[in-house]
Order: C-alpha cells, then structure tokens, then sequence
C-alpha cells in the first residue's frame, strides 16, 4: 500500500529525483539489461534511437526534427515508459509539487500547516505526459501563465497576491514530459518566453517576483523550415535546446511492411475472409517509396507513413465490399483492388507544378505504375524496350496469345470465379509463372498473373484501357489501330 502522508514517505526513505534524473536512470537500466527502449518504433534502431539514448543520458531538453509522418510525436510518447511508474505529489497541488521539495504557495503553506500529516497523493507515468500543438493564436498565458482576476474577486485579493495567479500549461507540467508539436508555428515572442525556462529552469508571470523552478523534459517537434515557409525556430531558442535528431522514413520495404502492419486497424472478420498475397504488400510499400521519389511530388513536404497505412485499409475496405456485394465468403486480393487505394493517395500527397497539371488522381495511377515498374524485374526476366522482329523471349507466347485473341475485360467486382476463370484463359501465364515463380504460393497465383498483365502494360508490350466498370486488356497494335 502506498503511502498517503508526508510522514509515511520521509519514514519509508523515498528520495526525491529530477525528471531527467529519472529518464536517465531507467535508461541505464534498461540499456544494461539489453531490453529494447523504444518498442514498436521500427527502421530507427541505428539511426535515431541511439542518438535519443544519447540524448537522455546527457540530460538534455530535444529537437525531433523531420518531415511529417516520421514518428516524432511517437517517440516522444514512447519516453513514458522511461519515467517511474509513480511519484509522489501534495495532494491538491496545481502544479504536481513534490511534497519533498514544493514550489507552489499552496503547498508550502500546507506542509507548514500540517507538517507530517500533509496528505500526497500518487501520479502514474501515463498521467505525466503534456502535448501542446504550436499554432500562431497560442499565448505566453496559455503556456506559462497569467493573473486571474476572477480568482482575485472570489478570493477577495489584492493583484500583488501571487495566489490570484493561473498557472500555465507548462508549470501544470511541473516534474512531466512536456511535448510542443510545430515547434516553427510558435510566434517568435512566445519562442522568446522559453528562453529562461530551457536555460533557468524557472518562469515568470507578469512581472511577479516569483522564481518557480519548474522541473519539466522538453520534446520538441519540428518540420525543416525551408518546408514550413509559416516561421522558424529563432537562433536563442536553438541554442537552449540541448540536443536536436533528425528522423527519416522507413529505408527497406521489410520495415515499411512492418510498421504497415503494426499500425492499419482491421476487424477479426476482415483479418480471416481476405486473403493479402505477399506480392501486394510490397507494391503497397513501393507506392510509397515511388512518391518520395516522383517529379510530381514535393520531396520537401515529405509521404508520411500514414500514407501506406490509409492505402492498406482502402485496399482491405475495397476487397470487403467487393466481396460483400458478390456473396463470396473468401477472397483475395487483386490488383485490380488497387484502384481503391486511389483516395488515400491524393489526400496526402504535395503536389509540384507538373502534377497540379497532370491533376492528383492521374498522379496516384502513375505511381501505381511506376511500383509495378520497379517491382517486376525481381520477380520475371526484364523486359527489353527495342528486340528484333523475329526474336523470342520469355514474352513472346504471351504477347503472340493477345496478338492472336481479342483481348478481355477484367472487372472490378466481378465474382472470384470469374475472374479467376478469365486469366486462366491466359494459358501462356500459367507457363510464365511455372518456370520463373515455381515455388509461389498457390494462393499467390492469380495476383502475379494480374500483375504481370499490368507490367506488360508499364513496359509498353500490351494495352491497358479503364472502361466503367473495369479494366481492358489488348493487344498495343490493335489499340493502336483503334485509335487511327
């Protein structure tokens, strides 16, 4: 049982610590133990992570600087976990006053009056976490604090009283982890009211003689300013922040993968009737890498993670509904699904000059595209732009079928049946996939035969028409044909 007064804690020797004190203890802990610091946080482990690890240990307030969607405020709420799992505070304190060291008039004057007897009462790690997003309407009485008049009337007190002040979010953050998300949005006069707190440690409110060493962690989060262009970090403030860590996307598609899976929310239901070939896990991720890299996006602004991880539940929610409207328990994804994800593409996207003029949804089919691209030559032998006539190649059967055939229709909602039935007809598929991708998982199958119908299309072999309720695959001369 904890303990419930002063007297209780002095006799069970409770020490008191200092927040950073506590971070970096637990820190060293954990580090000594080789037990992981920052879990579900993946693609960070010997980039960021251990520059946060350095961080901690030397005690410094820290700048996450990254573009959006890189985890920053994650790894900031992750920082919990380092705190004890509770301390003990005066009870009725604003300002979560240590009853072994106050700060406030409030507790001061309790301890005086009560001695032994105070009361405390216990706050739990989850409870010692403030966030406060930087937008330009905030004020230095919103963070540090401010007179209240309406106190002063209740309470009968005159304006020189220290008791007719209302304290601020960051002095409520006394002995917490207090996060500023947009860090450049902050004014730059209110950027100037840290300044004493980072390197004090104390505040001041309204010209108050008042030296209130507040103890807080300070985690800042910020987007390069040449994205941003809204403000900046000014050059004091800067200097007042002990350590600043550059985070950055995911580097492979496996941590890409992992971080999709960990984060996109699906139902039991969902999870078991819809079956998610591995080959459309990594075109889902590619999407990803294709747009930090396509001329039609603003690198600057970054693709947040988000983006994989909306597109995954758009390509679930398309499948689901597919499924639902045909009656079929089961079913798998198709490529053709990914037409679904179009949406979740276009909402996160900065577009550049060039894709404002192609327009957002064309953009998100041509980075369909380019992943297939990227893709297919580590699954089936390249594809050669220029051959000569007669030559043959691993193609050849397949473009010969679609030469000889009319070509098909691929419908987006058609029954698994269906569609399985139309490229089965595709017979030159079958002997493509048995040389080149043997040991494929049955379920796999009809996924890579779509896939390679649409990277035939990428690489200019065959004909790719959206028609309203599908798509259609012909021959590229007899479009051509069409077309004069």
């Amino acid at each position: 049982m904890k303990e419930k007064t002063l007297g209780e804690l002095l006799q069970s020797g409770y020490k008191s610590k200092h927040i950073k004190d506590e971070l970096r203890d637990n820190l060293r802990t954990k580090l000594k133990s080789d037990h992981p610091t920052f879990e579900g946080v993946h693609g960070f482990e010997n980039t960021v992570i251990p520059e946060l690890e350095r961080a901690i240990l030397s005690k410094h307030n820290i700048n996450l600087l990254g573009l959006r969607g890189q985890a920053k405020t994650r790894l900031a709420r992750k920082m919990i976990e380092l705190l004890d799992e509770y301390i003990p505070v005066v009870e009725g304190s604003e300002i979560n006053d240590d009853p072994l060291n106050p700060l406030s008039r409030f507790a001061k004057e309790l301890i005086a009056e009560k001695g032994n007897d105070t009361p405390i009462t216990w706050l739990h790690r989850n409870e010692r976490f403030y966030e406060k997003l930087a937008t330009p309407d905030v004020t230095v009485a919103d963070l540090i604090g401010d007179v209240d008049p309406i106190k002063a009337a209740n309470l009968k007190l005159n304006y020189s009283d220290e008791r007719v002040i209302h304290f601020g979010m960051i002095p409520r953050a006394n002995r917490c982890i207090f996060v500023i998300n947009e860090l450049p949005d902050l004014q730059a006069r209110i950027q100037v009211a840290l300044f004493n707190i980072l390197q004090e440690g104390d505040i001041q409110i309204r010209g108050f003689k008042l030296r209130l060493p507040v103890d807080v962690q300070f985690i800042f989060t910020a987007n390069p300013e040449d994205y941003t262009n809204r403000g900046s970090i000014v050059t004091p403030l800067k200097d007042r922040i002990g350590s600043q860590i550059l985070t950055h996307y995911p580097e492979t598609l496996e941590i890409a993968k992992t971080i999709t899976q960990q984060e996109a929310k699906f139902t039991d239901e969902v999870k078991e009737s819809i079956y998610v070939p591995a080959l459309a896990k990594d075109l889902l991720e590619q999407i990803v890498f294709e747009a930090r890299e396509s001329e039609y996006i603003d690198a600057k602004s970054g693709v947040s993670a988000r983006m994989s991880i909306t597109m995954f539940e758009n390509l679930m929610a398309t499948a689901e509904r597919r499924s639902l409207l045909s009656g079929d328990d089961q079913t798998t994804i198709r490529l053709s699904d990914f037409m679904g994800v179009i949406p979740a593409i276009t909402g996160k996207v900065e577009l550049v000059y060039e894709g404002e003029q192609e327009g957002a949804a064309k953009v998100a089919g041509i980075l369909i595209g380019d992943a297939i691209h990227t893709l297919f030559p580590g699954y089936f032998p390249k594809i050669e732009k220029l051959e000569r006539e007669n030559d043959k190649n691993a193609y050849s059967d397949l473009l010969e079928w679609f030469f000889t055939e009319t070509g098909f229709e691929l419908l987006d909602e058609a029954l698994d049946v269906e569609y399985q039935s139309i490229l089965d007809s595709v017979k030159p598929l079958d002997v493509l996939i048995k040389k080149y991708q043997p040991e494929a998982d049955k379920k796999d199958i009809y996924f890579i035969k779509e896939f390679v119908l649409w990277a035939m299309v990428e690489y200019e072999k065959l004909s790719k028409n959206r028609i309203e309720k599908g798509n259609q695959f012909k021959d590229l001369y007899s479009n051509f044909i069409n077309k004069l």
